[in-house]
């Protein structure tokens, strides 16, 4: 048999690949195999000379697909052992979240490093502020740059009353407010005409330190003389805020909610809020402040950290009774006394959506500042306490926004005399427990799809039974990734973007921030100098024979300085976000005369869009690649053309009316680039195209039409910017031969 084997010549052999050749020096003459391996040279030479090619080859084709497969099973063991690993939590300066954190690491089966790590961590728990200590870039912390900045009283206040400005029946919810010392003067003039106006009008108001927290400072006074020790306010500045004098009452008491509010991203806002929270008790029956009552606390301040000292504080294990519950215990007895609890849930909802919306525009300068776009950087995520009371017609109002609540789990309880120890709280633990383990499962790194329902719904009081479907989305994304799958639904609501539609017009004031981080030139930075301010002028075409560039620059060091003066900051020097809008509401009011506000500055907005939009656009146009510009012919109206012509609507990316269509572009890149456009779709402003005919047609987002004149815009802008689009058109558009 082997010497059958060795008689076959290798020229009768069909070839089957690459193999190793004579060599020089070698003869063609087979060398007899070794005797391991000469039945398998046997087998080899019978299978060429029983199969045919075809079943060689199908064979072959056989083995590629095991191989294929042994790779995707492979892959697959690979990626259950990623999805399996353990997710490493840094507590080290977690400070009164540390129990809760814990218990919500060992919930997860996750790893704790309550000393802190040199290695990597994914996830890092800061208990005071975003730099508290150093963070991977590739990991998330529970703090985001500025948000404790923000949150101080004086600096929210500025926030909401920006808002107010333009929205004033939307920010209704938050109390009338006046910062001190630098208002103070008008506070008197306002208090004194209110009063002249109306007789029986007898307010009271409550003022707050700055950096006050936990109630300390705070007192209430019934006119402008009784503030307390004037000349201090100029070291430890003040909010002084009408008093909610008829607040709802439960059993005679007086009390606040205290929600836990998840604000997931701010680029996309994604925000969660908790379906429960607590509710916060004063200890003494509640009476309309007078001159006799001012001073006790226990009636009026609702803070846990000052009734918690009272003797009548009462320490309960029930979620029911007490002097801290669940918000939800407070809702079920709404709802048997025949209250419209959902109605209550839907104003409270539309209250915290519009808060961090007013957050929104600053928190984006500080992040850009911190971490710049396109540099590498660690995520963020943030839980909130919205401090909310009601009133006696159940309509929400917010007291102040906490970045950094408090998690601790346990309460003080007097054992002896002046001896006290940490106890556990069943109330803060089913609540608190609950949100940072949720918040956790969210943010969870090893899952590839977290929980986000971004498609936008109608928003009414009777979306509450969607929680199922979230939390059912949450349950799929972890069995997926091959977590433990015994968790309760999530106790975190998402409301946006699940009601982007009903908000959307209120981010007027973050394109305006967005304004102001195009042209900072100097990325890490949060002031605006006067080398950007003349750029954006003369980027979005804003001077004019009514704002000369010299008037920009009187209007740029007047209102700088003003405002470096009112935010403490003499010597320094450069244009601030506060500032910038001031200046927009200025050039807004100038230039769009005889209509409100929020109509002046919307137009002004969507104007310096749509110069930045024909600024980028023509910038794309001139930089194509090479390999691109054989497919593309420059319209010129003396130039005879043949076949169709596509119209490209070069700027209207905001209307959704006027997208462009991608099925007529050859060019991939043009299509991209399309797509691009169709996705960034906001509110109002012009929209350019080019006809046939070459001639060039100017719109408006306002009034969704061709009209040349535009009772927003106006008819000598329209016209001037149609003259200037056609002539930049005809320079730079093209149109496809096909």
């Amino acid at each position: 048999m082997s010497q059958h084997a060795g008689q076959v010549e290798p020229q009768s052999r069909p070839f089957l690949g690459p193999g190793p050749g004579p060599g020089p020096g070698r003869s063609a003459q087979p060398t007899p195999p070794a005797k391991g391996k000469a039945e398998a040279a046997i087998v080899v030479g019978a299978a060429d000379d029983v199969f045919p090619l075809a079943a060689r080859r199908a064979l072959a084709s056989l083995n590629r697909e095991a191989a294929r497969q042994r790779r995707a099973q492979r892959a697959e063991q690979s990626r259950r052992r990623k999805a399996k690993r353990t997710v490493a939590v840094d507590s080290s300066r977690a400070k009164t979240s540390t129990e809760a954190l814990r218990i919500c690491v060992q919930q997860l089966k996750w790893r704790e490093f309550p000393t802190g790590r040199h290695l990597f961590c994914d996830i890092y728990w800061h208990g005071v502020s975003f730099h508290d200590g150093e963070v991977s870039c590739a990991s998330q912390v529970n703090k985001y740059p500025g948000m404790m900045e923000m949150t101080r009283k004086i600096n929210f206040s500025r926030a909401v009353r920006t808002m107010q400005e333009l929205f004033p029946d939307e920010y209704k919810f938050y109390p009338r407010s006046w910062i001190l010392p630098e208002e103070y003067q008008h506070f008197v003039d306002q208090v004194r005409l209110s009063k002249e106006n109306d007789s029986s009008w007898k307010p009271t108001f409550i003022v707050k330190p700055d950096g006050g927290s936990q109630g300390d400072g705070i007192y209430l006074i019934k006119d402008s003389s009784d503030i307390r020790i004037m000349s201090s306010l100029h070291s430890k500045p003040a909010v002084v805020q009408e008093y909610i004098s008829k607040p709802f009452l439960i059993d005679r008491l007086k009390f606040d909610i205290r929600l836990y509010v998840l604000l997931k991203s701010i680029d996309p806002l994604e925000i969660y809020i908790a379906k429960d929270g607590l509710s916060r008790f004063c200890t003494e029956p509640y009476q309309e402040p007078n001159s006799r009552n001012f001073h006790r606390v226990f009636m009026h301040l609702t803070n846990y950290s000052l009734n918690v000292h009272s003797g009548n504080f009462v320490h309960s294990d029930s979620a029911n009774t007490g002097s801290k519950r669940t918000f939800s215990s407070i809702l079920a007895k709404l709802s048997l006394r025949g209250y419209d609890v959902k109605k209550v849930w839907s104003d409270i909802i539309t209250l915290v959506i519009r808060a961090i919306i007013a957050l929104i525009p600053e928190l984006k300068v500080y992040h850009q500042m911190y971490i710049p776009p396109g540099k590498p950087g660690p995520t963020c995520f943030q839980i909130l306490g919205f401090d909310i009371l009601l009133m006696k017609n159940l309509k929400p109002v917010l007291l102040e926004v906490n970045a950094n609540p408090s998690m601790r789990i346990e309460h003080e309880q007097e054992i002896a005399p002046g001896v006290f120890e940490y106890v556990p709280s069943p109330v803060d633990e089913e609540v608190k427990v609950a949100v940072i383990r949720d918040t956790l499962r969210l943010i969870d790194p090893t899952l590839k799809k977290n929980v986000s329902q971004t498609q936008s719904t109608e928003y009414s009081a009777e979306n509450d039974g969607e929680d199922t479907t979230e939390s059912d989305a949450q349950s799929k994304s972890e069995a997926s990734s091959g977590a433990v799958q015994n968790w309760p639904p999530l106790c975190l609501k998402q409301v946006f973007p699940k009601y982007t539609r009903q908000f959307s017009y209120l981010l007027i004031v973050e394109r305006i921030a967005l304004l102001f981080i195009r042209f900072l030139g100097i990325k890490g930075t949060l002031k605006l100098g006067p080398t950007g301010f003349r750029t954006f002028i003369r980027t979005c075409k804003l001077s004019n024979s009514n704002l000369p560039m010299a008037s920009v620059d009187i209007l740029y060091i007047d209102i700088a300085r003003r405002w470096n003066i009112i935010r403490g900051e003499r010597g320094e020097s450069g244009m601030c976000l506060q500032a910038f809008m001031d200046a927009i509401f200025h050039m807004a009011q100038r230039r769009y005369k005889s209509q409100p506000l929020r109509q002046q500055v919307e137009a002004l907005v969507n104007f310096c869009e749509y110069q930045l939009e024909a600024l980028d656009e023509k910038h794309f146009l001139h930089n194509r690649t090479p390999d691109l510009k054989p497919s593309l012919t420059m319209i010129h109206p003396e130039r005879p053309r043949s076949g169709a012509v596509s119209n490209v609507h070069l700027l209207n990316r905001m209307s959704t009316s006027n997208r462009l269509l991608t099925s007529s572009l050859p060019v991939s890149m043009d299509k991209q680039h399309v797509k691009s456009m169709n996705r960034r779709v906001t509110a109002c402003s012009p929209a350019g195209s080019i006809s046939p005919n070459g001639r060039g047609s100017l719109g408006c987002r306002f009034c969704r039409n061709n009209n040349q004149s535009c009772s927003v815009v106006g008819l000598n802008d329209v016209r001037s910017q149609q003259v200037k689009l056609t002539q930049m058109l005809h320079s730079c558009a093209t149109w496809y031969s096909m």
